[in-house]
């Protein structure tokens, strides 16, 4: 990942959060700039960990208006200070912006008012002019604090023993417009009320055969207005960065009356707020408005979202993205020396890193000089792979050539679900069948799992089938867990009916033994012997080979979602102890994940075994709770996580350990967590990974028609995935040594790194590994190896 010169090599060895002191140390965390949601479950997890660590926390309300300010604007945070905010969107602390920090009188006020509580150490929350100031501030801090010592407002043993300030920021925007981080703090939130507005306002426009015109947010980034457009296949895109070619006006026109003449009902236009011509002129939604009716004559409405999309509660997603943001930040402040640069925390693929605040920033500004100076293929390639990728993947898919004007392959591709069904099924096999279409195969559907694919439920499937299915819950194709085992001959012969070439899988773990059983089947069937590639989609994320899978998200929202109302109802009655079961076989993702996003008390899952010692614990943990002004529990329950203390046994065991000082209730989640309108994460997800499947099987035909060979090697039947920072494509024959087969769940699973998080933000002491945390990388090495995982 580049040199890291900063850090030096700490060899192999663990270290633990208990190495790490905060004793004597002061954090104030603020939030500035714009607000965005999830910035409440990043001050949550900064005031916690800050406080685990045994440091005291202050709040900087009113951001640097507050600090320069000071007075009764910087508090000390306490342990329930930032209990119940979890789910609120905004921030509980405030936010302004300040003209007065500005100015060097600003900051010689702000650092008068942190030297007299002996805050050193700074978390900032907010976007990139916010960071920018505290860069400037951690600069001149000891000159700052030289001078009110000259002047006498301080005494000079204050400027010995606070003689430097630490700096640590977190991105919170839902413009996504930072360079360095996948996803800001906020992005998801705002994509979920932008989706939500789309798929209502779908269905009026369906009804009239409207064309709408949506603005989104996005100034100087047209992030959201891109993966809006993505997630709900607009037939257009406006972007800062990427302006349409001259005579757009023209092209335009012809897509929409094209796409009109294909029987589709409506038309969406997503604008950025910021958009732009290639003269740099701005592009508003009226003038589109006015383009339409008057070339076309459609019913054609404009709507502008505005600040609904900062608003709302945060997304699991978001909450999760926050409070490891928070956790890493209390990290980075107490390794910080007076020589660590101010870093910034971001998420990279699936890790949280560090960089250097000042390259991303630098960076970011050269983004708007590009969009200046017109370079805006320069733009789009330094706003990095996620947004580049995106590009690429929503001109293929909303694009059709015409049929003369794409070569044949002469391959014909099957799409096939298999397992229980999962938000976000539908999204990948659209994407699959444009991108295979767009490749020159024919596709094929196979409805109904490996058991219709037996009975010859097979069909061609055209580019225009797929419209409109990316906001569709469920799976259109039918799904089964049933295994192709049993109907093996019958599955040959109609491979070798309908000629196919290779075939796609989207499901989750009957899918990876499905095409172990085909695998096995080569010998015997040639048919067989074509490339296979399994895309994972379950709500138990429990697939090897990859750390995500789609419809993992939309279950995690429908569990925090229920999560949040169960607590509100619990509030009014006090003293109420929930306990809550979620799916997921014997993978504990749903429980410890949604214990993280929903603030949980405890988490019990498969993966870590319990006894009545630690039920008891718990129990007393409640206790002392209860005591406090938070009277309440939540506790989460993974179906299969032990076979005796089952939902029940551990509702009674509470009810009767609880008696007198707590009450409790049950509540069983079961399929509303499998059910539901995609979430924008596995709409974007199942359309990226799908589409890059595609890519994988037309290569591997390529090659076989230049060699014109049969695939019988273990490296033609792959999983595709999302592992750490990197997409992989990993052999079924490989995977099955980290396969647990008996529990369906892979050895090894990335998130119980988490698990520790969940316990401290709770109150309980934990042993949290921070082996990875502490290397501050540079930007511009960024994702060399491997094909990078950017969502």
């Amino acid at each position: 990942m580049g040199d890291t010169d900063f850090a030096p090599s700490r060899g192999s060895l663990p270290r633990f959060l208990e190495h790490l002191s905060g004793a004597g140390k002061a954090i104030g965390v603020l939030t500035s700039g714009g607000d965005a949601q999830g910035m409440n479950a990043a001050v949550r997890a900064v005031v916690r960990m800050g406080i685990y660590v045994g440091a005291k926390v202050y709040f900087i309300c009113e951001g640097y208006q507050g600090m320069v300010d000071g007075g009764s604007n910087i508090v000390e945070a306490h342990w329930e200070s930032v209990s119940s905010i979890l789910q609120v969107g905004g921030t509980i602390i405030g936010s302004a912006r300040c003209k007065v920090f500005h100015s060097r009188e600003g900051r010689l006020k702000a650092a008068f008012n942190l030297v007299q509580l002996g805050i050193t150490n700074l978390c900032v929350i907010g976007g990139d002019g916010s960071l920018t100031g505290a860069n400037i501030f951690r600069e001149e801090w000891n000159g700052l604090l030289e001078e009110l010592a000259q002047n006498g407002e301080i005494d000079k043993d204050a400027v010995q023993k606070y003689s430097y300030l630490n700096v640590v920021g977190m991105v919170g925007s839902i413009d996504n417009d930072f360079c360095g981080t996948d996803m800001t703090i906020g992005t998801d939130s705002a994509l979920h009320r932008i989706i939500e507005v789309v798929d209502a306002i779908m269905t009026t426009a369906q009804s009239h055969q409207r064309t709408f015109v949506l603005e989104v947010m996005g100034r100087h980034c047209g992030y959201l207005a891109l993966v809006s457009a993505l997630a709900c296949g607009a037939d257009w895109v406006f972007l800062p960065e990427s302006p349409p070619e001259e005579g757009w006006e023209e092209s335009m026109c012809i897509k929409l009356s094209e796409n009109r003449a294909r029987k589709k009902r409506l038309n969406i236009i997503i604008v950025a707020e910021g958009a732009i011509d290639t003269q740099n002129k701005p592009i508003s939604s009226e003038k589109i408005k006015e383009l339409v009716v008057k070339q076309l004559g459609y019913d054609t409405r404009v709507t502008i979202l505005g600040h609904v999309q900062r608003g709302g509660t945060p997304s699991a997603f978001d909450r999760i993205l926050a409070s490891r943001m928070g956790v890493e930040a209390v990290i980075a402040l107490l390794e910080a020396t007076p020589e660590t640069p101010a870093c910034v925390v971001s998420l990279n693929g699936n890790q949280s890193v560090r960089l250097p605040l000042m390259e991303c920033v630098q960076m970011t500004q050269d983004v708007q000089k590009a969009m200046d100076e017109r370079r805006f293929k320069d733009a789009v390639k330094l706003r990095g792979r996620s947004f580049e990728g995106n590009l690429k993947i929503y001109k293929r898919l909303a694009i059709k050539l015409p049929d003369d004007q794409i070569p044949k392959s002469n391959c014909n591709v099957a799409v096939i679900n298999v397992g229980a069904p999962a938000a976000g099924m539908n999204a990948a096999v659209r994407s699959a069948v444009r991108v295979g279409i767009a490749d020159g195969h024919k596709m094929f559907a196979v409805y109904d799992g490996f058991d219709g694919f037996a009975k010859g439920q097979i069909k061609e499937i055209g580019w225009t089938d797929v419209g409109g299915w990316t906001g569709q819950g469920g799976s259109i194709l039918g799904t089964k867990r049933i295994l192709p085992g049993k109907y093996m001959e019958k599955i040959a012969e109609q491979m070798r009916i309908h000629n196919i070439s290779a075939l796609l899988v989207i499901g989750g773990f009957e899918a990876y033994l499905g095409l172990l059983e085909l695998a096995a089947a080569r010998e015997k069937h040639e048919e067989f012997c074509v490339p296979m590639v399994m895309v994972p989609a379950t709500v138990s994320n429990n697939v090897p080979g990859s750390d995500f899978s789609i419809g993992a998200d939309t279950a995690l929202n429908t569990i925090t979602d229920t999560c949040d109302r169960i607590k509100q109802s619990a509030s009014g009655t006090k003293r109420r102890v929930f306990i809550i079961e979620t799916m997921g076989g014997y993978c504990g993702y749903l429980a410890n994940m949604g214990g993280l996003a929903a603030g949980a008390d405890a988490a019990y899952i498969f993966e870590e075994p319990f006894d009545i010692r630690d039920l008891q614990s718990n129990v007393e943990h409640l206790t002392e709770k209860m005591k406090t002004t938070i009277q309440r529990g939540l506790v989460l329950r993974n179906e299969s996580c032990s076979e005796n203390y089952t939902t029940d046994f551990i509702y009674q065991l509470y009810s009767e350990e609880g008696k007198g000082v707590f009450d409790c209730r049950k509540n069983v989640l079961g399929h509303m967590q499998q059910g539901g309108a995609p979430s924008p994460f596995d709409r974007n997800f199942g359309t990226k990974i799908s589409a890059r499947a595609m890519e994988w099987i037309t290569a591997k035909l390529k090659e076989a028609q230049s060699k014109g060979k049969k695939f019988v090697t273990d490296d033609s039947i792959c999983v595709l995935g999302i592992s750490k920072r990197n997409i992989l494509f990993q052999p079924v024959a490989e995977l099955r040594k980290e396969t647990d087969f008996e529990h369906r769940i892979p050895k090894e699973q990335w998130w119980l790194k988490l698990r520790p998080l969940m316990k401290i933000l709770a109150k309980y002491r934990a042993s949290y590994d921070v082996s990875n945390s502490g290397q501050l990388e540079h930007l511009r090495h960024h994702g060399t190896h491997g094909e990078p995982a950017a969502i």
